[in-house]
């Protein structure tokens, strides 16, 4: 069967440039040869840190041009103490919201991935267990660990078509993963750097002052790292949900980024 020939990436492209470059440097100034293949070394050892360069893959991480609306996603979860407070707040304030959950999480508590999307908000891939060296595995590895996760999310009735990478940290073997699975990469641009809630402080101001017109949002469905902050990580949130509703056009994400983000496996 005849196939379309695979795309190169820009860190591919950027490889043959440099390579070009340097040979094209060796006759005439031998000493600078190596200075284009160093540079694109230090591009390669970045590049995972900085999934919006989509340097070994495309990576959505921000609304269609000249989209006004922001939409707000949640990673890490599902978790008993979190996702019951955010869907509660997300009902009372009328927003929809995309979860990235951990296919672990949704394996221990598949009733709570099924709550999420009977309130007609969507699902996406975030790995099997949020392993914050997944990046560094091995391809087959990879692959592996987001296949088990997206059938696991597929058994709660929805298979995602988005996946946000563990810290969002890429690799040059991504994107053949994400393929095999149907998914489509996707990260972010208005975060608050609250380190999966362990720093809740201002929470929603460090939101509010960065957002922009056609924003994908990144909070945490984790409950604070410390018990004794439950109430001002719930007030925080809902001080930014409030807000988000009286001020902002808050859109489902794949309204925004003008593509389907899952697909529904049951009708609930």
């Amino acid at each position: 069967m005849f196939r379309m020939p695979r795309k190169l990436s820009r860190g591919e492209k950027t490889g043959i440039v440099a390579i070009a470059l340097g040979l094209g440097l060796l006759p005439v100034a031998p000493h600078m040869a190596l200075i284009p293949l160093l540079l694109f070394l230090l591009l390669s050892l970045a590049a995972p840190f900085f999934p919006q360069w989509s340097f070994f893959l495309p990576v959505i991480s921000h609304g269609r041009p000249g989209e006004k609306g922001v939409a707000l996603t949640f990673d890490d979860g599902p978790s008993p103490e979190s996702t019951p407070v955010i869907l509660d707040l997300l009902a009372r304030y009328r927003l929809p919201a995309t979860f990235f959950v951990v296919g672990k999480q949704a394996a221990a508590h598949p009733q709570l991935v099924r709550a999420i999307l009977a309130q007609g908000h969507t699902i996406g891939n975030h790995s099997w267990r949020h392993d914050s060296l997944l990046m560094l595995r091995g391809p087959k590895r990879l692959a592996d660990d987001i296949h088990r996760a997206q059938e696991i999310i597929a058994q709660t009735g929805a298979r995602p078509l988005v996946f946000r990478p563990p810290v969002a940290v890429t690799n040059p073997y991504l994107g053949q993963a994400l393929a095999e699975e149907g998914l489509v990469a996707l990260a972010y641009s208005c975060r608050a750097l609250d380190r999966g809630n362990r720093n809740i402080t201002n929470l929603a101001g460090k939101i509010l002052g960065k957002l922009r017109p056609g924003a994908i949002i990144i909070l945490h469905d984790l409950p604070p790292h410390r018990a004794e902050l439950s109430d001002q990580w719930q007030q925080e949130l809902e001080q930014l949900l409030r807000t988000l509703a009286a001020d902002f056009s808050v859109v489902p994400l794949a309204e925004l980024i003008g593509r389907p983000v899952m697909e529904k496996e049951t009708e609930f």
